[in-house]
């Protein structure tokens, strides 16, 4: 790359000067030699990066010790054949510059070099980057290379998608090729969301797709034996329904025949308190009747947001299935009233669907990223959210400074639902998905609505409160 004449004064910043010299010949005292694919062929060719040693090494201690250790590398080319050209390319431009262009075909491996080379601000970007695009089609993929790099919030957040979208996950391309182990971790957990008997047919849908890869006849005694016990002893039969356990799991042919016998009779109350043989434990199919929609992964620990500088606190969500928004929490500021505004539009329509204004005391909360001052705004009858309908939420508050939220997610999976965050497209606005107001939303799918009905209106209540408050 030949250079401007004079290029350092056109350049009065430092990180200007240094991010112009990414791969630039310049000065440049290593070379690296990578693969690198071509789209057009699907071939391979190999590619040669220039750096500089000590930009890389005061981003990196595995550089440091590579170039300046005690058993330097001397060799001004070096080769490093696990890598790609585009992936080593983006580690490089976040060590020259503080920038990196992720993308869903090079986080992974940008994520990996991250690791390798210790540059733990990008691995952060590129956890971020994965959790706020993981979705049922990705997530088998990337799990095993969460564990892998040890990311606790990544392997967590995948397997919270598994738990609550295990449906979409089955479809994946990936799903037919996991390893049986890893299908036992699956329908071993407890806070899976799927109903047992379509539990089964994923499990099956499995064993049948195995047996035509490895050249089987796929009848009952293959399946059992791809299967293996310990799978097949940790399906829940007995929480299945008579008539899906006679109608669905019979004709499979896996259950052995005694086994059958036991389940029939535990259907009929004929064994008593004999145990059946296979677990009876109900699975979590929800943590509770209210769900938790928390959108931050941190929170200040001052209190600067300006609640009058004339900015709104507004913003756009959408859910992926039929909920009712009960109310949400907002930040506040420590032992102080605040005056709140709350109004919701359904932007299909062009409508206002509801409001509510009334003066808050402020009070100490806790969320799973810590404790704040804040308070709730619990709505007098519930509002009704449409599945794939913008909706826009503006709060105006009259009150001193107070905390905010940061490192926001864009996407929320919560038992299910799927919280889509976008910024309003209003003049002078404060909150958006990453940065501001709005930390907890509380909603129930209205399909458990119905499991209120009996319950005493205290029981209620107490319920209602806790979702406001829980961890």
């Amino acid at each position: 790359m030949s250079s401007p004449e004079d290029w350092q004064t056109k350049r009065p910043k430092i990180r200007e000067r240094t991010k112009f010299m990414l791969n630039n010949d310049l000065f440049s005292d290593v070379k690296f030699v990578v693969r690198k694919s071509n789209s057009d062929d699907e071939s391979e060719s190999k590619q040669v990066i220039p750096a500089h040693k000590f930009v890389l090494s005061i981003s990196s201690p595995v550089f440091e010790a590579m170039f300046y250790g005690e058993l330097a590398e001397t060799s001004g080319c070096i080769e490093l054949p696990d890598c790609e050209y585009n992936s080593l390319l983006e580690l490089f431009r976040f060590m020259y510059s503080d920038e990196v262009n992720l993308s869903g075909s090079n986080v992974m491996e940008v994520f990996y070099l991250a690791k390798k080379y210790m540059v733990p601000s990008l691995v952060d970007k590129c956890s971020e980057y994965v959790q706020s695009s993981l979705h049922p089609s990705n997530v088998l993929s990337i799990l095993p290379l969460a564990e892998t790099y040890d990311d606790k919030a990544l392997v967590d957040r995948c397997w919270k998608v598994i738990d609550t979208q295990l449906e979409g996950v089955v479809t994946s391309d990936g799903f037919a090729t996991i390893q049986r182990s890893f299908l036992e971790k699956i329908i071993s957990r407890d806070t899976l969301t799927m109903k047992e008997i379509d539990l089964f047919k994923t499990v099956h849908l499995w064993a049948t797709k195995q047996c035509k890869m490895q050249g089987l006849e796929a009848n009952g005694e293959a399946k059992r034996g791809i299967l293996g016990e310990a799978v097949v002893k940790k399906i829940r039969f007995p929480l299945m329904k008579e008539q899906e356990f006679a109608t669905v799991v019979l004709d499979k042919k896996i259950l052995t025949q005694d086994e059958v016998i036991n389940l029939v009779k535990f259907f009929n109350s004929a064994l008593g308190a004999t145990p059946v043989g296979f677990p009876e434990t109900k699975r979590l199919v929800l943590s509770s009747v209210f769900g938790i929609c928390d959108r931050f992964n941190d929170i200040s620990e001052f209190e600067c947001w300006s609640c009058g500088s004339g900015l709104k606190n507004c913003l756009i969500f959408s859910v992926n299935n039929n909920i009712k928004l009960h109310g949400m929490c907002l930040f506040g500021s420590m032992n102080n009233d605040d005056l709140v505004k709350i109004v919701i539009k359904d932007l299909h329509n062009q409508s206002t669907v509801k409001t509510k204004m009334d003066r808050f005391r402020s009070q100490q909360m806790e969320c799973k990223v810590g404790i704040y001052f804040g308070f709730e705004v619990v709505f007098d009858t519930p509002l009704d959210v449409k599945k794939n309908t913008d909706y826009q939420i503006e709060a105006k508050i009259s009150g001193p400074n107070s905390s905010y939220g940061y490192n926001g997610l864009s996407l929320v999976d919560v038992s299910g639902v799927q919280f889509t965050f976008k910024k309003s497209t209003q003049k002078r606005i404060a909150t958006c998905p990453s940065t501001g107001q709005f930390p907890r939303f509380v909603f129930s799918l209205q399909d458990f609505i119905k499991l209120l009905v009996p319950l005493h209106l205290t029981v209620i209540k107490q319920g209602f409160h806790t979702a406001f408050t829980l961890k």
